[in-house]
This record gives C-alpha cells, sequence and structure tokens, in this order.
C-alpha cells in the first residue's frame, strides 16, 4: 500500500500537532492563522479516518488521549526530522565549499589578489586553497579544481588552458639602475642570479635552461641564491638581492605597480603554461561551475582568442 495510502494528509497532522501542544483548538487556531472551527473540524475528521480518539474535550480545552500522545510524540518527531534535514541541506546550498589546488607561486601572486572579484559575485561559497610546491597528486584527495604548471602536452586531462609561459628576467627598479646597462646575454649572466630549484618532474626553466631556449652559447655562473619557493624568490628580487626569472602574468601586477622591473627584451615564450583541471569532471557542483566560469573572464585576453 501506498504511504499516501496509509497515512492522513499532512495538514490535518499539522493541525492535530499545533493543537496538542496549545491543548486548545483555538490555540491551534491563532496560530495556524485560522478558525476553531475549522481546526476541531480538521481534527474530528482526523480521528474518523484513524478510528481513534485522540482528545477528550475538557473545561476551557482539550487533552490527549493515550492514543493522542503516542501520536503527537510521534508527529513530533517526524516533522523535527524534516526540519533539520532541511536546515542542513539549505545551509550547504547558502554556505557551498570548493577545495582548488595549485602551487604556491600561483596562489600568491595570481589567485589571491584576483578572488576578491570571485567572493563579489558569489559571496556564499567558501573557496579553500591547497598550496603544494611539487606536483600535485590528486589520487584520493579531496580536490574540486586544480590549477596547476605543465608542459605542452600535460599528463592530466585538462578542461582548458589559463595561460602560456612566458619567462623573462626581474628585479627590483635599484637593482637595475645599479647594473644598468643590460644588454646582452652576457651581462645578464655576469649579474648576481636568484634560482629556482624545482623537483625532477616540474617543468619550470632554470638560468641554464632559459639561456639555452633563448639559443644562447652564455653558460650562467653559481646563483647567489637557491630557493625552492618562488614566493621567497620574488620576495629576494623585491629586496634587490639578485636577478631572478619570472613568469609572466604572475608576476604582472608586481610590474604594474612597479615593485619590480621586467626585462621583456629578453623575453621567451613556449607552449608550457597553466591548465586549469577538474580531477572529479562527473561530479556536478554549482560552486566548481561558477569557479570555472569566472576561471574564463580572467583569463588573459591572447588566451581567450585562440580558444575562440
Amino acid at each position: 500500500m501506498l504511504l499516501s495510502e496509509r497515512l492522513p494528509s499532512a495538514q490535518s497532522l499539522l493541525i492535530f500537532e499545533a493543537a496538542a501542544r496549545h491543548k486548545s483548538f483555538t490555540g491551534a487556531a491563532h496560530e495556524l492563522k485560522s478558525t476553531q472551527s475549522a481546526v476541531s473540524q480538521q481534527i474530528k475528521g482526523l480521528e474518523t479516518r484513524l478510528g481513534l480518539t485522540l482528545f477528550r474535550r475538557i473545561y476551557r480545552g482539550v487533552a490527549l488521549t493515550e492514543e493522542g500522545i503516542q501520536l503527537y510524540n510521534a508527529v513530533q518527531e517526524g516533522f523535527q526530522t524534516i526540519v533539520t534535514c532541511l536546515e542542513k541541506l539549505q545551509k550547504t546550498r547558502l554556505h557551498q565549499v570548493i577545495n582548488v589546488a595549485t602551487d604556491f607561486a600561483f596562489a600568491a601572486f595570481w589567485l589571491l589578489p584576483r578572488l576578491p572579484r570571485f567572493r563579489e559575485l558569489h559571496p556564499t561559497i567558501d573557496v579553500r586553497i591547497i598550496t603544494s610546491q611539487g606536483q600535485y597528486d590528486f589520487t584520493g584527495q579531496n580536490v574540486d579544481v586544480a590549477i596547476v604548471f605543465d608542459g605542452p602536452q600535460p599528463v592530466q586531462p585538462y578542461s582548458f588552458k589559463l595561460f602560456n609561459e612566458e619567462v623573462f628576467p626581474i628585479c627590483s627598479p635599484s637593482f637595475l639602475q645599479d647594473n644598468s646597462p643590460v644588454a646582452s646575454h652576457k651581462k645578464l649572466a655576469s649579474m648576481p642570479l636568484l634560482k629556482l630549484k624545482s623537483d625532477a618532474d616540474q617543468q619550470w626553466l632554470d638560468w641554464h635552461s632559459y639561456f639555452q631556449k633563448r639559443r644562447s652559447q652564455i653558460v650562467p655562473g653559481e646563483p647567489v641564491l637557491t630557493f625552492n619557493n618562488y614566493t621567497l624568490l620574488i620576495q629576494a628580487a623585491i629586496a634587490g638581492q639578485g636577478l631572478g626569472l619570472g613568469w609572466g602574468t604572475l608576476v604582472d601586477d608586481l610590474i604594474a605597480r612597479k615593485v619590480l622591473v621586467g626585462l621583456r627584451e629578453f623575453s621567451l615564450s613556449s607552449e608550457s603554461g597553466y591548465y586549469v583541471i577538474e580531477p572529479k569532471p562527473n561530479e556536478q557542483l554549482n560552486a566548481k561551475q561558477h569557479f570555472l566560469d569566472w576561471l574564463l573572464t580572467e583569463k588573459p585576453e591572447r588566451i581567450k582568442s585562440e580558444l575562440d
């Protein structure tokens, strides 16, 4: 037998619950914005359908019978379970969470400065950033979106490329003034160099590979400082401690603010770059889709036109 055939109407149970709680048909009527006679008729109909006497009429009110007490306890528990479930579902919808995995450099220099714009568009979505310096292993991880640096043929299937790689020397304005003019690879190689030490499976350029890809015969000397964290290298460059390699789009904001100077006459471009990946593409989340759509709006114009 179907539930609709076994159970009385939800409306009659709601009226019964209010009358039992108030111990008064008049009190239930006030709460439900109805009339005492309408409540009385609903209770009478419920008792007839169930074949039970739920209330005893007493002076200035009603009292539950033994059967009424049992039904009242069950109805209250059932309605409270429904209310708790609805509150949880609504809270989940209002306060959605997505986990975004990326490296320290991308998080610090590209994502975090732009996140306020996403928050303005979607204030109820909580973006949790998971950072790693090396290649991120998504196996068994709770990651909704990953933004990774990879070569022209990325290992992971990806949703879209965010931007291509552009590399050029960077330094502080005062450092450039002290070491000007810089007009050749030989001059670059003779300056105090800052080195980023990357893992074997990463695609980041170092000074040796940079000069090779620039088709230069110059061999750079030993760096004055070596870092395994790109954010520290950037801080050292800002402090005027040497010449580093800057990745376009990551350092563009710092150059625009004149915190750093980019020697773009020595620029090197490649098909490597940052890719946006969905580790769980079959998992449909509104928050994830909103974040992916927003990333597309933030893409550099050149990459947008290539996709179009």
